[in-house]
């Protein structure tokens, strides 16, 4: 009798951001991924998810039968409407135009959630180190072209990475300055989210108004900086560097607001096994993030103070959190593949 071959499991992961969307092929042996092709692709140039996908699937020149993408914006039904770029994404439709078997949708932070799974100690950075006996569930915070919000529900034996859409929850300012910015956005915005603020487009607007509130002048090379490039980036270096006080500012301030905003998430989802800060920005930014502002307002909280300083608070500087979280969901559900 002839042993049957078992070939190993191949999966299409992506990590679909604003910015940029990676594509990985992975192949699954003894438990754990493998990447074999890899490619980035700038999300606005093309029309649609389906269109990079076949595109990677061309250069790959390898079959693939199962995919999963996590996307910025809540998945309903097998579909999700991306916040941040103009594509339905439909995962029917992808199954029957790519030749894959099974396609899964699942939020860009709660793919996140699934990738720290696939991180070793050195991919955090670890701004609080809370009770070393720290155990139960756990949250995500990310910043980036927008901000994504993601639980793990600890079940007694394992982590369950759950999506939120906690990013668009109503910003709330703390002080006179924090209530003249939410004035000042809300008149062009309506509602200001707490997205509106800890994002790369947020860190452009806590700049624009305090240049404005303290009627500052804009010196001629942030001007023709903030033109060429990325604005947020240029504010960024301006400010870690010193050359602008307003820049400066805005960073202290950006870096304050996104600290609270993770103390609130941890609080309401009790994340007493650890707090991990994701995204594109923290890891640029965190010889500021360790200065102590962020620590300070997350702690913050009055008589939950105590609760939140045994919180263990990590930064993840490994960018690929994103994309291993995807192909691990879906070595998790292969089994149910058709």
């Amino acid at each position: 009798m002839y042993k049957q071959q078992v070939f190993p499991v191949k999966i299409l992961a992506g990590d679909i951001g604003g910015t940029h969307t990676r594509l990985a092929l992975f192949e699954v042996e003894s438990g754990r991924l493998h990447c074999l092709y890899e490619a980035v692709y700038p999300s606005a140039e093309h029309a649609s998810l389906d269109a990079i996908v076949e595109r990677f699937l061309e250069s790959a020149g390898m079959a693939c039968r199962l995919a999963c993408f996590g996307l910025a914006g809540p998945v309903r039904n097998r579909r999700c409407k991306t916040t941040n770029l103009p594509w339905l994404v439909d995962a029917e439709t992808m199954e029957k135009a790519s030749g894959l078997a099974r396609v899964w949708l699942i939020n860009d932070l709660e793919a996140t959630a699934w990738g720290i799974a696939g991180l070793g100690a050195d991919d955090f950075h670890t701004l609080q180190k809370g009770d070393h006996k720290a155990r139960g569930n756990r949250c995500v915070i990310a910043a980036g072209t927008g901000l994504g919000e993601a639980g793990l529900y600890w079940d007694g034996s394992r982590y369950r990475p759950f999506a939120t859409e906690g990013g668009h929850a109503d910003f709330a300012p703390r002080n006179t300055l924090e209530f003249a910015l939410l004035e000042y956005l809300g008149q062009r915005f309506g509602h200001v989210s707490w997205e509106r603020l800890v994002s790369g487009p947020g860190l452009v607007a806590i700049y624009r108004f305090l240049k404005d509130y303290r009627k500052q002048a804009e010196p001629d090379w942030l001007t023709g900086a903030l033109r060429q490039g990325d604005a947020a980036a240029v504010i960024s270096s301006a400010a870690l560097e010193r050359r602008c006080p307003v820049c400066a500012e805005a960073l202290d301030l950006f870096v304050e607001f996104y600290g609270a905003e993770a103390g609130n998430l941890a609080l309401k989802h009790m994340a007493t096994g650890g707090v991990y800060i994701g995204g594109g920005i923290a890891p640029k930014i965190l010889p500021k993030l360790k200065e102590g502002g962020f620590l300070r307002a997350f702690n913050a909280k009055g008589r939950m103070e105590p609760l939140l300083q045994a919180m263990p608070v990590h930064v993840i500087v490994n960018d690929r959190a994103a994309l291993y979280g995807p192909g691990l969901y879906a070595m998790a559900r292969r089994e149910t593949a058709a």
